[in-house]
């Protein structure tokens, strides 16, 4: 059997981050353990090490840098997302109806909200808390049965077999966490009980749920990964992971990793791959070396960016929705997605650089292309290349179920795709 500890160091890394924030905080901890030094974004940066870290909320820029590297030196860059689809909790969350307690959430992203129903809940996210010295953040981790979404059952809906299950956002999708009266809810009481302070001290929150079943390769000969936020913590790890194996290779370029928050709603936030920070970043590495703007914009123009999201394994099931001549397999390989339409960044020098880097890591490479019937999802990708004027290609690992509460690839692909992606960083 194939060795699967990059499979399984996934798997950890996906259960040790049920929200953006952290995953943030795991990656950080990672490049820590691996030599790299965070830096603080408000402080002026002067004498700086080769391997680096900043971060901001749910997102991460890491960089390492050849030993006295010129200021023009190329980015080479894989960027990712840390967000998920998911039911996010409401500001004022305390409701209820017929004596049950019950958590007032709004869906974030485009999730596929049958696969949230009766399922155990935790609650994870940030929470910012009112001390003496001023306004902190916490994070929060609820990781037991906290929390459940139930479905009706099928006596009282005898549609549901002819005509499919139907779910109103606004109606259906209310967890519930107990039985008695709304006021008696007080989900910021029990989140002050769960931090240690007093519930006049949390003054906000970015609290979502998540799954609580663990990560497990699955089949008969455990060829298979189900997990949760694979789309797109697997793209994230994987890029972590490549970043930290190139560091014990040579390579002519800056190496970037950057994870961008809030992909799944557009990325246009401060924390998104639509805001300046990536670029910001960039010119203040060049800088940091003793370059300008001219030497920026030489950096980018020599510049790669891999945009590493999953993608679409064709579906036993509906192969019908699949194009017929792009048939996608899982545990064969990263995915070139294409799309003419430019929804995916990939065109043909980005794709063949990529598929060359495949070639020398002995890597097998798949091509999607989505059928011209159905609208085409996007990436972080073509924001990038809009952003940064950098070639892009999009790329992912085969999967099924994608937004659901649990997905699932193929447990090969994450080592194949670490592989491909050092590759691309040290070639």
């Amino acid at each position: 059997m194939e060795d699967l500890t990059t499979t399984r160091e996934l798997a950890a890394f996906i259960d040790a981050a049920p929200s953006p924030y952290h995953a943030v905080a795991e990656t950080a901890a990672r490049l820590v353990a691996a030599g790299y030094r965070e830096v603080d974004r408000a402080a002026a940066w002067t004498d700086l090490p080769d391997r680096c870290f900043a971060r901001h909320g749910g997102s991460l820029i890491a960089w390492s840098s050849p030993p006295q590297a010129a200021p023009e030196t190329p980015f080479v860059l894989v960027g990712a997302h840390t967000d998920s689809p998911n039911l996010r909790v409401r500001a004022r969350p305390d409701v209820g109806s017929a004596g049950w307690r019950q958590v007032g959430v709004e869906v974030y992203g485009g999730a596929l909200t049958n696969s949230w129903l009766d399922r155990d809940l935790g609650l994870s996210g940030r929470v910012v808390v009112r001390d003496g010295s001023g306004t902190v953040t916490h994070h929060l981790l609820v990781d037991r049965p906290l929390l459940r979404v139930a479905q009706l059952a099928i006596h009282l809906d005898r549609e549901i077999t002819p005509n499919g299950l139907k779910l109103d956002k606004q109606r259906h999708l209310t967890p519930l966490w107990g039985v008695g009266g709304v006021a008696e809810g007080d989900l910021a009481g029990f989140v002050a009980d769960e931090l240690g302070v007093a519930a006049d001290d949390v003054v906000a929150w970015d609290l979502m749920t998540h799954d609580l079943t663990a990560s497990a390769l699955l089949g008969r000969d455990e060829e298979l990964l189900a997990a949760p936020r694979l789309d797109n913590l697997c793209s994230a790890y994987c890029g972590l992971a490549a970043l930290l194996r190139s560091d014990e290779r040579d390579a002519g370029s800056r190496r970037v990793l950057v994870l961008f928050d809030h992909e799944e709603i557009g990325s246009t936030t401060a924390t998104g791959a639509g805001s300046a920070e990536i670029r910001r970043v960039l010119e203040r590495i060049v800088a940091a070396s003793g370059g300008g703007r001219d030497e920026l914009h030489r950096a980018l123009v020599g510049g790669y960016v891999v945009s590493a999201d999953m993608a679409h394994a064709t579906h036993p099931n509906y192969v019908e929705r699949h194009e017929p001549s792009h048939q996608i397999a899982v545990n064969a390989g990263p995915v070139i997605k294409i799309n003419a339409n430019q929804r995916y960044a990939s065109d043909a020098e980005t794709a063949a650089r990529f598929a060359v880097a495949c070639d020398r890591a002995g890597v097998p490479v798949q091509r999607y292309v989505h059928r011209n019937d159905l609208p085409c999802g996007s990436t972080i990708g073509p924001i990038s290349a809009a952003n940064l004027g950098v070639d892009v290609v999009d790329v992912g690992i085969a999967q099924l179920s994608m937004h659901s509460a649990r997905e699932l690839c193929g447990a090969h692909d994450p080592e194949l795709m670490v592989a491909a992606l050092t590759e691309v960083y040290a070639g």
